[in-house]
């Protein structure tokens, strides 16, 4: 009988780079050498987008990054040091929570386009602004449905009246709003079996008549990109998803909207953003000084690497409320900033994407048994006191429906928060339980214009009624 002979092949091959070398990716958590933080290390293989992974994870857990330093050799090795702490401004100290950043760090794959979630566009026509690669997943069955266009106040609430018509129940939809430009992702179930919409025809319907009421806004005499609103739907089948991934969606659509062309803007005033060149390495500098803020490095770092610029080494710190960041970047086919109008354009989108968060107007709280419409009725009684939504998160959890404005008057004025929560009582009854936070922001240049137009002659107030009781008749 003939041996037959096979290669042999060594089971531990495989693993012998990371014998050589050490593990791809080794996080480090150490609660000891400083005082007031939790240092977070980063030891890793280089991979485009791994940054953006890791400044995710650490968003996802609502930790302050307080203070940062990244460095990476070209191709080669990653290294970030965090210093971290928690939303209550506290060093970690839950085990179960250290050993979930440790792996979910560990396990990254280090590119935004790499996700295993599946994505099954129904949209009629795409539109070449929004970015292929990107796709919002979430734990349960649903449609997700992408808006884009100009603001106007009550448009929030005519997009919930709309799906409502449509026969459409809201799980879930985050909008944020800015420079008058809107960008809405809301995830929708048929309303009668709570299943994902899936028939064609049915999608193009609900395609066209949100961008119908998206339309109604436009000013074919204005410029800016917003003229052309649009909409997309796609079925999602399941996996795990985060509030952060929602987010940096929103960025997106944002960005893809062009919400940095604001020609309103004062001349002069103080930019935030600033580039500068260093020669000798072949990097652009980019520096930003602003108000500090939780989620502020997520906002810049996912706007740069959107933008399809790589970040080389990079020092984050906050002193005195204020937040310093500092980065450098190269685009990612290997060169620096060389351009004016290119510097101009990473200049104005940082800047976008800072103001994005920072809301005019008060935080309500809106908590209440979940049904079919509920959003619709929440957000008819907000347009109908007068009071734009400027921001809303919108969740559902179990049988509870739980949602989150930031509002302002359409006039001008300061929202009257115990007339508004005497029409909640009166439209809604009890069902609904208000809570108001004090927590809204605003920018300081905008903020003078409010506090002078706080004050109001009697024929101001005449037409700040008026204001209030035409929106209040709108559809």
């Amino acid at each position: 009988m003939n041996k037959v002979c096979s290669p042999y092949f060594d089971p531990d091959f495989d693993t012998l780079p990371e014998r050589i070398y050490g593990p791809p990716c080794r996080v480090t958590i150490d609660n000891e050498s400083m005082e007031g933080c939790t240092v977070v290390k980063v030891d890793s293989v280089n991979k485009q987008g791994l940054l953006m992974e890791v400044v995710q994870v650490l968003t996802d857990m609502n930790l302050q990054i307080c203070k940062s330093y990244i460095s990476s050799d070209v191709g080669s090795w990653f290294m970030d040091v965090f210093h971290v702490r928690d939303e209550h401004g506290n060093k970690l100290t839950d085990q179960k929570v250290i050993n979930y950043i440790q792996q979910a760090i560990e396990t990254s794959k280090g590119s935004t386009s790499s996700s295993s979630h599946k994505k099954n566009s129904t949209s009629s026509s795409s539109s070449s602004s929004y970015c292929n690669n990107m796709i919002i997943p979430y734990v349960e069955q649903h449609t997700t449905i992408e808006m884009i266009g100009a603001d106007r106040p009550g448009l929030f609430s005519e997009i919930s009246a709309a799906l409502v018509d449509l026969h459409c129940n809201i799980v879930e939809a985050h909008a944020w709003t800015h420079n008058a430009r809107l960008a809405c992702v809301a995830y929708i179930s048929d309303q009668s079996t709570l299943s994902p919409i899936d028939d064609p025809c049915r999608l193009a319907s609900i395609e066209d008549h949100l961008t119908t009421v998206l339309r109604a806004t436009t000013n074919p005499n204005e410029g800016g990109g917003t003229n052309h609103p649009d909409v997309k739907t796609w079925e999602f089948l399941g996996g795990e998803g985060t509030m952060t991934t929602v987010e940096r969606r929103l960025h997106q659509l944002m960005l893809s909207v062009r919400d940095f062309e604001d020609p309103s803007m004062e001349m002069g005033r103080k930019r935030m953003v600033t580039i500068d060149s260093c020669e000798e390495k072949g990097y652009s500098i980019v520096g930003i000084e602003c108000k500090d803020r939780p989620r502020l490095m997520f906002d810049t770092v996912c706007t740069l690497t959107d933008m399809q610029y790589v970040v080389f080494h990079a020092s984050i710190s906050s002193r005195a409320g204020y937040a310093f960041q500092e980065y450098f970047i190269r685009h990612i086919d290997g060169y620096a900033l060389y351009t004016a109008g290119e510097k101009e354009r990473v200049i104005k989108c940082l800047e976008a994407a800072i103001e994005r968060r920072v809301c005019e107007g008060v935080r309500l709280e809106l908590c209440g048994d979940n049904r079919v419409g509920l959003l619709s009725d929440i957000t008819r009684v907000l347009r109908e006191n007068g009071l734009a939504v400027v921001r809303a998160d919108v969740e559902t959890h179990g049988e509870k429906s739980v949602n989150a404005f930031y509002v302002r008057d359409i006039s001008g004025n300061d929202v009257d928060i115990e007339y508004f929560s005497k029409s909640v009582k009166r439209e809604m009854g009890s069902i609904v339980t208000l809570h108001v936070k004090n927590e809204s922001t605003t920018s300081s240049s905008r903020r003078i214009k409010k506090t002078s137009s706080s004050h109001l002659s009697f024929g101001g107030k005449l037409r700040s009624g008026i204001q209030r009781l035409s929106h209040g008749f709108m559809p």
